[in-house]
């Protein structure tokens, strides 16, 4: 047989490797691999020799064309699975993310994997069951009936094959049992693959209670819903509108046709008050999927969902990859929260991710949200979305009423103004409850000498260390850099250090003094570390007695908290005076969200504003006119500067611990662009420029932005660029990436 006949017999499979490469990689498949076999192959994981390393890849597709020299291809080690882990919509999915924000294909398959199925575990979902031995098939019908659990596990193994762990959880079975049972010699442990579930099993879904009663606007929203075909909805409703509620009839819609769905939600703090809400209106298998839950809990999640036998899912970004065997619909509840824009690694958004799939699918796609972001309203007024609107709170609530209070020269206790004191008193005096939002964590921003004027300083960073008081110590909430508290100054060895700002820990300690009969309950990162420790402390609090909560934005995710009659926001200037384009858009949609948690069942809501800009036109009209109209003058100012979503842009970020690596490696790419696209009126170059902040972890950032008036043309222009930038030696000194739809500038 000549070289070349045996070359072409020869097959190869083009294999997604997890490098930063934006190359796929042929490897030879075995001469023993059927044509069968091959069809199916495309979407499996292979473990692979790549360079000193073991690697386990995707195969994308198989041929009979090398890409080079046949002699220096390698053989693939093992194909892991028998059928496709990653099936072709999904693969689709990743290959369009690839493509539209330009991350190396491998990675993003590899983002969307969970951990167990990274490191080549099995790709089938498995259940642990026990089976008799031999000698236990050899025992007589009462041969245990001196140890009746033992008997009935013994009964019920001599007429089943085997006995699965949710059956031994029904029969309250304990470990004890089985491993007295085992070390006998009567039953062995052992794992199956579960098969796909039934269609009697799916027919089986049913609601478990009945929906409540709609008003005009509910209804006249589920109404519109189109099922089978895609569309984008944008619902938006004020805080407790019952948008959940809409959510769930859709749900109801998609399951009784045999389809699942996938609902994305910003905070995993979300999650139990989701899951416990759909539990109690379906009866379907949920799967959750967030980075509270375990690795091998997700890694079966993930392939339930994929088989179907996880009718819904609900999760945070991560989910939006999800692979589906019959999705239907997927609602992204507040749809305008920053979460769902990943900011390392594949700079992907969850939400314009689910849009993109659900049009693949041809189903529908529902953005819910009190304070829609302006890109998605901006489509809703332009048609792209079908906009739906509820103005009015479901049932009996009212909306809380709103005071702005004026703080200029007036005296403050922990950030607390004395009005704001008062309605703190009054509120626990009537048995309510009360939330203070200050959005800092920790006890003071700044440790200052008042000697000399030193400041704690992160040697790592160019950041203020923030003060913590519990326990004592200095933190970088940028490094996480942590360090005792000086008892003097470093410089002029002065025992006068002072705090010097606001955190969460300094108004909880003042108002445990001030309120010493009531609980005072701090929500931030550093009180729910634990695993279920927001659950926990949500819970407590939803049995309604009198408390103060303080917290930072934590708590404005969505969280339903009928006792609250009062609302304290201690600060809303900073968004005021932000620097940052998006600044105005964030204060109007946190101050809402966190406004919405009062008055929400039948206590009477009251939120305070303090401010010492009282009469900023922006905070006056978000107050007089709401936030629709707020966030309409705000689109009509992006308007004229041709920000988002006027415009479109890509940030090309830059690393390095010597900054003149990073600024040369963006020189590179100003010229590679430029040259490419010249600058004109629709296309701007701005940078390199340091970063907002230049030192983090100890490497100095800068950036570089592309601005364009047409999305094709930026995708058009990255296209190019990035395959010459991929090609300069500069990178390989520099740690870069490229972020589309920035969400800074």
């Amino acid at each position: 047989m000549t070289a070349s006949t045996q070359t072409q017999q020869q097959w190869y499979a083009t294999i997604a490797l997890p490098v930063p490469l934006r190359s796929l990689f042929d490897y030879s498949l075995p001469q023993t691999t059927t044509p069968d076999t091959r069809k199916q192959l495309a979407g499996c994981r292979v473990k692979v020799s790549f360079r000193s390393q073991t690697l386990i890849g995707i195969i994308i597709n198989c041929h009979q064309t090398p890409s080079f020299d046949p002699n220096k291809i390698k053989p693939l080690d093992e194909i892991l699975d028998k059928r496709a882990t990653f099936p072709a919509e999904l693969l689709k999915l990743c290959w369009w993310a690839a493509n539209y924000y330009h991350h190396p294909i491998g990675e993003t398959l590899y983002t969307a994997l969970p951990q167990q199925l990274r490191q080549g575990k099995p790709g089938e979902l498995t259940t642990t069951v026990w089976r008799l031995t031999v000698e236990g098939r050899g025992l007589p019908k009462d041969g245990l009936k001196r140890a009746p659990k033992q008997q009935e596990v013994l009964q019920h193994l001599l007429v089943h094959p085997h006995l699965r762990g949710d059956e031994i959880e029904a029969r309250n079975i304990s470990p004890t049992t089985l491993a007295a049972m085992i070390k006998k010699g009567l039953l062995e442990k052992d794992s199956t693959i579960e098969p796909p579930p039934t269609q009697a099993e799916v027919d089986n879904t049913l609601v478990l209670e009945t929906p409540p009663n709609l008003s005009q606007e509910q209804q006249a929203a589920i109404d519109q819903l189109r099922y089978h075909q895609f569309k984008t909805y944008l619902l938006e409703g004020i805080t407790g509108s019952g948008k959940t509620e809409i959510y769930l009839q859709a749900i109801a819609r998609v399951l009784q046709a045999g389809q699942q769905a996938l609902v994305l939600i910003p905070e995993i703090g979300l999650t139990p008050q989701t899951i416990k809400r759909f539990r109690q209106r379906f009866s379907c298998p949920i799967a959750e999927l967030h980075s509270n839950v375990s690795e091998s809990k997700r890694n079966q999640n993930w392939m339930a969902a994929r088989d179907g036998r996880a009718q819904i899912v609900i999760g945070t970004r991560l989910a939006a990859f999800t692979p589906m065997k019959q999705l239907g619909i997927i609602i992204i509840d507040e749809e305008h929260d920053l979460s769902y824009k990943q900011q390392d690694g594949l700079r992907y958004s969850a939400r314009d991710l689910s849009i993109y799939r659900a049009s693949t699918l041809r189903i529908p796609v529902i953005l819910g949200s009190a304070t829609p972001s302006l890109e998605s309203l901006h489509n809703a007024i332009h048609g792209r979305y079908h906009h739906l609107r509820l103005t009015k709170r479901a049932g009996s609530a009212k909306p809380p009423q709103i005071n702005i209070l004026d703080l200029r020269q007036k005296p403050l206790f922990a950030g607390l103004c004395d009005e704001a004191v008062k309605a703190l008193a009054d509120t626990l005096a009537n048995g309510h409850q009360a939330i203070v939002f200050i959005n800092r964590r920790g006890y003071a921003p700044t440790l200052l000498c008042h000697q000399c004027g030193w400041i704690a300083e992160c040697r790592s960073c160019d950041a203020h260390m923030t003060l913590h008081r519990t326990p004592l110590h200095l933190h970088c909430h940028h490094c996480n850099a942590q360090q005792p508290a000086p008892r003097q100054c470093p410089s002029c060895h002065s025992t006068q250090l002072n705090p010097r700002g606001l955190g969460t820990e300094q108004t909880e300690q003042w108002l445990q003094q001030q309120f010493p009969q009531y609980p005072v309950i701090r929500i931030d990162r550093d009180t729910t570390q634990r695993k279920n420790a927001l659950t926990e402390t949500l819970e407590e609090v939803g049995k309604g007695e009198p408390c103060v909560l303080i917290g930072t934005q934590m708590l404005a995710k969505g969280h339903h908290l009928p006792k609250i009659a009062l609302v304290v926001i201690v600060d809303c200037d900073q968004g005021l005076l932000s620097s940052d384009f998006r600044g105005s858009e964030r204060l109007g949609q946190l101050i809402v969200q966190v406004a919405g948690r009062a008055g929400r069942e039948d206590v009477p809501g009251r939120v305070l504003i303090q401010s010492h800009t009282p009469d900023h036109p922006l905070l006056e009209c978000l107050m007089t006119k709401g936030y629709h109209r707020y966030a309409r003058q705000l689109l009509s100012e992006r308007q004229a500067t041709g920000l988002p979503p006027f415009g479109f842009s890509a940030l090309f970020r830059a690393e390095s611990k010597r900054p003149e690596n990073a600024i040369e490696f963006l020189q590179m790419v100003a010229r590679t662009l430029s040259q490419i696209a010249p600058a004109s009126r629709d296309i701007q170059y701005l940078g390199p420029i340091p970063a907002r902040m230049e030192k983090l972890n100890e490497r100095f950032r800068y950036q570089f932005q592309l601005k364009t008036s047409s999305r094709k043309v930026l995708q058009g222009i990255l296209k190019k660029g990035v395959k010459q930038i991929d090609q300069h030696a500069l990178t390989k000194r520099t740690r870069w990436s490229v972020d589309v739809d920035a969400l800074e500038n």
